[in-house]
């Protein structure tokens, strides 16, 4: 709390607000009297300038390129950490010694397996439904199998179990859902292996053969994770804290948060990179012709991967995960016309000044969609792979909210709408 404050003087008469300041300097002027104060609410379309919550998780600074979890760089998280000590220090506060990340990592073992009905659940979803779609069911149908869960009153070890059931299970289903696609059968967790080379294995073995791991696909993996574990007060993180706060239990609420990120405007935008590379190729891969297109206003086409809503200067992510994407094309030696036009879309990026003066460089979307195309993942399946890595940052949002006791969300509104008026009967009207 500062000694600063904010006077609004409405009819004459003056009132008192405080102003707030964050850890990282942020500052907030405090209206959660306004209305009990003064009758008025404030207007924020897409709350773009209201704080709905405190929260230490993770810091984002988007003039900067700034983004930290837990007061930890993302650079050095990335380069240093795997997913599991990521989601131990953001579920927990802090990064884990080796025996409790032992323990975490145990945990999450012990959970691994869906049980055989709900996988039942899942053969009756038609194939060639989208994989979010999916996705959202499946986890949602997880209460159905532990309604112990409903209950937002469990003691905190009960709460915790439903965590490492969700953390252990979300991998398996997104595994599945990639074999429904493809039509084979089903690879059970191998829970020998680590928590990415786990799902990489259940992802892309088959039957049949002895499946090698890549160490260069589980570095790029980890990383991707990472990069996408939370990113602070998003559309998906908000929906999750707003469907939580009614103390909906943690399956329901998550798959809140899974359909909120399926949208294009939010997790759904490295698929669109991916079509819009292909939409290139379909055309004849002239990528001059299209540079130029994104340059007119009056032509309804933009590039896809190119600036970012917050950050105003760079992705940070984007700068770690391009040299994964290079090491990924390196060591596959792919010959892809789809990511020939990708490289040619990202030299021109960062040299032609139309794009730098605008700072539209490349986003995380942008790499990472390239990645799972290298990897050999269909475009529909990456928003489900952003919402296993975001899966972490989304547990921390709630369990957050929930050990604060939060009240239920409740925006408020302006209403525009017609003034009362009589009700006519229809044979007059």
């Amino acid at each position: 709390m500062s000694d600063n404050k904010a006077i609004i003087i409405l009819d004459g008469k003056e009132y008192e607000f405080p102003v707030i300041e964050g850890s990282e300097g942020e500052k907030a002027i405090d209206i959660s009297n306004l209305r009990s104060q003064t009758g008025h609410i404030t207007l924020d379309v897409g709350y773009k300038n209201t704080g709905a919550t405190k929260s230490s998780i993770t810091f984002l600074d988007g003039e900067q390129g700034i983004l930290h979890y837990r007061g930890y760089t993302i650079e050095e998280l990335a380069e240093k950490a795997s997913f599991t000590e990521v989601s131990y220090l953001l579920l927990k506060g802090q990064l884990p010694t080796q025996t409790e990340l032992t323990a975490f990592d145990e945990d999450i073992k012990h959970h691994t397996l869906v049980n055989e009905d709900l996988q039942n659940i899942f053969k009756s979803i038609p194939t060639g439904s989208h994989p979010m779609g999916q996705l959202i069911s499946m986890v949602s149908a997880l209460s159905a199998y532990y309604p112990k869960s409903l209950d937002p009153n469990r003691p905190d070890d009960q709460k915790w179990r439903t965590i490492m059931r969700l953390m252990a299970k979300m991998p398996t289903l997104c595994a599945m859902i990639y074999k429904k696609r493809i039509g084979h059968p089903l690879i059970y967790p191998n829970n020998k292996l680590d928590y990415v080379s786990n799902y990489l294995n259940m992802t892309f073995k088959h039957v049949s053969d002895d499946y090698e791991i890549d160490p260069v696909f589980v570095d790029a993996m980890n990383k991707l994770l990472i990069l996408h574990a939370d990113h602070e007060q998003n559309c998906s993180a908000s929906t999750v804290r707003l469907v939580g706060s009614s103390h909906a239990n943690l399956y329901a609420t998550i798959a809140a948060g899974t359909a909120a990120l399926w949208g294009p405007l939010h997790g759904g935008a490295n698929q669109q990179v991916l079509e819009m590379l292909e939409a290139i190729q379909n055309d004849g891969g002239n990528v001059a012709k299209f540079i130029e297109k994104a340059k007119d206003k009056n032509d309804p086409f933009r590039l896809m991967g190119f600036g970012h809503r917050v950050y105003k200067n760079f992705d940070p992510r984007a700068k770690i995960i391009k040299k994964a994407c290079d090491d990924i094309l390196n060591k596959l030696g792919i010959n892809d016309p789809v990511l020939e036009i990708a490289k040619k879309l990202e030299e021109t990026a960062l040299n032609d000044p139309y794009f730098v003066e605008r700072k539209l460089y490349p986003n995380v979307d942008f790499y990472s969609g390239i990645i799972y195309r290298a990897m050999g993942f269909p475009t529909d399946m990456f928003t489900v792979l952003f919402a296993l890595g975001r899966l972490p940052g989304w547990i921390a949002q709630w369990k957050e909210m929930t050990n604060e006791n939060q009240p239920i969300g409740r925006p408020r509104q302006i209403y525009t709408g017609s003034n009362i008026r009589p009700f006519v009967p229809i044979e007059k009207r």
